[in-house]
């Protein structure tokens, strides 16, 4: 089968999904009983481990504005974080509704609270909108620029979920657009510090690629694990084009770009932090081994903690790039200045 008949299959199958779904008691009567405890779930409260992305924001804009550190505040952090924290709720609301027909196609993700009948689908809507707007008016207590990029992280989860875009159906495009959250939380945290500074383009661009790779690591696990290129392709659209030649080989890309950029923003703005490259690469490298193991975490990445040597690895990193934000190495600048000049004088 070519890639052309694998997309018609999938639409087919897709449509074929979605009429049973939408037809079925358990979604559009609530004969299964909507409870609180399934509207919880489609919030994913346990996911909320991912705005852990927003941490580095925050510490490189107090390691370049470090005069903030003196009036830096817990509580204000706290609420910065929440609001952050409803927003991706609201957007796991989204993709927990729209997905639905597509989730019964799945192993394990057909017991999710939507296709399971588990939740009402206008409170569910009621929920995705009502969580948007708490976490923009908790947002408006920190200041404009932060509120805006959690108004942008909001509309991403539109793009990527709602038709006719519905960008998670475009190959590559599903990737990139969903990665861009990394950036968009890096930007959160660099504003909740409440620094004037403008956040370096070279560190959002790798973190954006870095995003891209553990994305791309995560669909190749799922292909693997469902191991039919027809039923991956009905569950998830992108996979009619996809297959695993193709996934490394975006692995590897956006791997390429993330240490790229990332090296750009140490050569211009920290040095010290290329100490931490053969800790970055060592992570990257675990982290794809992972996407190998049947059933692998990196499906879900809330259940990476269980990974020990992943998780070791993480916080040795963390460890390292925080002191050398804060730590001068003279002799490093000295090391790695370059010599001569390109033009030969």
């Amino acid at each position: 089968m070519d890639d052309s008949q694998a997309v018609e299959l999938a639409k087919a199958e897709q449509r074929s999904a979605a009429g049973q779904i939408q037809g079925a008691p358990a979604i559009s009567s609530g004969i299964r009983r909507p409870s609180i405890t399934g509207h919880l779930e489609i919030a994913r409260i346990d996911d909320w481990v991912k705005n852990v992305f927003v941490l580095p924001g925050v510490v490189v804009a107090l390691s370049a504005d470090r005069a903030r550190l003196a009036s830096w505040s817990w509580t204000h952090f706290a609420l910065g974080m929440l609001a952050i924290c409803l927003i991706a709720s609201s957007n796991y609301v989204l993709n927990e509704i729209l997905d639905a027909p597509f989730d019964l196609l799945h192993p394990t993700k057909s017991n999710r609270a939507v296709p399971a009948g588990r939740v009402n689908i206008a409170w569910s809507y009621a929920q995705w909108i009502a969580l948007m707007f708490v976490g923009l008016a908790l947002g408006l207590l920190i200041s404009k620029l932060f509120t805006l990029t959690l108004l942008a992280l909001w509309v991403m989860g539109c793009i990527y979920n709602i038709p006719p875009v519905r960008s998670k159906d475009l190959p590559y495009v599903d990737v990139l657009s969903e990665a861009i959250n990394n950036p968009l939380r890096m930007l959160a945290g660099w504003y909740l510090t409440g620094t004037v500074l403008i956040a370096p383009a070279s560190l959002l661009l790798s973190y954006w690629m870095v995003g891209c790779y553990f994305m791309a690591i995560k669909r190749f696990a799922e292909f693997r694990e469902i191991g039919d290129h027809q039923r991956s392709a009905s569950y998830r659209r992108s996979f009619a084009f996809y297959n695993e030649r193709r996934l490394l080989v975006s692995i590897m890309f956006y791997g390429s770009n993330a240490m790229l950029f990332f090296g750009a923003f140490i050569m211009r703005y920290r040095l010290e932090l290329i100490l931490a490259f053969p800790l970055v690469a060592l992570v990257m490298a675990l982290y794809l081994s992972l996407a190998f193991k049947p059933d692998s975490a990196v499906q879900r990445p809330e259940g990476l903690y269980r990974e020990p040597a992943l998780m070791g690895a993480v916080i040795a990193c963390a460890a390292v790039m925080v002191i050398f934000l804060f730590i001068d190495l003279p002799v490093l600048h000295r090391v790695f200045s370059p010599s001569i000049s390109w033009d030969g004088h």
